[in-house]
């Protein structure tokens, strides 16, 4: 494996701090493992656009930025005072109505220090009828920007769930969407953080405004047409996240006036089969086998539903861990679906849609 070097200069330190020699920009270099590693730093005219931080087991690819990052090493990030404009950490959690649980009242009595909240309700489009639609490229920019988000900063996103994530990779998949790939979920989200034992806050202050600037990718959106044309044409795989019981039609909708069911052809990958018990994410092996089994060509391309495009973004995550990155979702998802569309289209084991 081998990475290019576009910085003008890079600056490289391990424990005893020997500052490496500048690479040429342009010239290729082998994926180097850095053993006792505390930190590389690379710049480009002389800024600052990547900081990695990693354990003695991690190699560090110059450029990239992992899409899961460990507990273990973001605590070292806060222990070392690295939050700030250039690594921001968000809490993204939010919960179904029926959960009983207030995000931001638990974000202002627990979340890793130096965090920010991270509110898909208000970061969306409010015009829809349809919950945490999302929002514009201005919204989004103007959103992140108020929490200290500029161009170059590393986003760590978490949420507060017993599943060890939830809402965390939609908010990962939605800074993908706007352009922003540097950007990991915390495996384990807060449910590991904790159990790991490394210190949460009460405190908060509010991040000094950073300039963010967003471009779309619109191909990764998909709408209600789209879904429907796909009925006809067959071209794209349709993948849905939600619980079997709520695919099938046998458990209920977490929506009023909404009933369970799928979408016609649509393939089942509930959720939290991408997490073991302790709610870390399966290696890649076992994430390739469970498309494998669920019959997902990882090689050619798929869209992603769920009920409102929120646990859809774990399979986006799990594909993209599998190398699979240009994921479409149906933000719409179930909940736009159930309501538009005809009786027939509406594939359940229990009541389905009536006339």
């Amino acid at each position: 494996m081998s990475f290019v070097c576009d910085s003008v200069h890079t600056v490289c330190y391990t424990q005893d701090k020997p500052k490496c020699p500048g690479q040429a920009p342009g010239i290729q270099y082998p994926l180097l493992p850095y053993k006792k590693l505390q930190y590389i730093e690379f710049t480009v005219r002389g800024r600052l656009v990547q900081t990695a931080v990693c354990s003695d087991q991690q190699t560090v690819m110059a450029g990239q930025v992992k899409a899961l990052v460990a507990a273990k090493w973001l605590a070292e990030a806060v222990r070392n005072s690295r939050a700030g404009p250039s690594l921001r950490i968000l809490d993204a959690s939010w919960y179904l109505p029926k959960v009983n649980r207030n995000a931001r009242e638990e974000f202002r009595q627990c979340h890793i220090p130096g965090a920010a909240f991270f509110d898909i309700d208000e970061c969306c489009d409010k015009s829809s009828p349809f919950d945490h639609m999302l929002p514009s490229a201005s919204e989004f920019a103007d959103y992140v920007g108020d929490l200290g988000i500029g161009n170059q900063t590393h986003v760590v996103v978490y949420d507060g769930s017993d599943f060890g994530s939830f809402s965390a990779p939609r908010v990962w998949w939605m800074f993908r969407l706007f352009g922003h790939n540097s950007v990991s979920v915390l495996n384990g989200g807060l449910k590991n953080w904790l159990r790991e034992g490394h210190p949460t806050s009460d405190q908060y202050s509010q991040p000094g405004r950073s300039e963010f600037k967003a471009q779309v990718n619109t191909s990764w959106v998909r709408t209600y047409e789209d879904v429907l044309e796909n009925l006809t044409s067959k071209k794209v795989q349709l993948v849905d996240g939600r619980v079997e019981g709520r695919f099938r039609g046998l458990e209920p909708e977490p929506r009023e006036g909404t009933e369970p069911g799928h979408i016609p052809g649509s393939i089942n990958m509930p959720f939290p089969s991408f997490m073991d018990s302790s709610g870390l994410e399966l290696p890649v092996e076992e994430l390739t086998k469970l498309f494998q089994k669920a019959g997902v060509d990882l090689q050619k391309p798929f869209w992603i539903t769920c009920g409102s495009g929120v646990t859809a973004c774990h399979i986006a995550l799990a594909a993209h861990l599998c190398g699979h990155q240009g994921i479409s979702l149906y933000d719409g998802s179930w909940s736009e679906w159930f309501a538009k569309a005809a009786p027939e289209h509406v594939i359940s084991e229990g009541k389905g849609k009536q006339v």
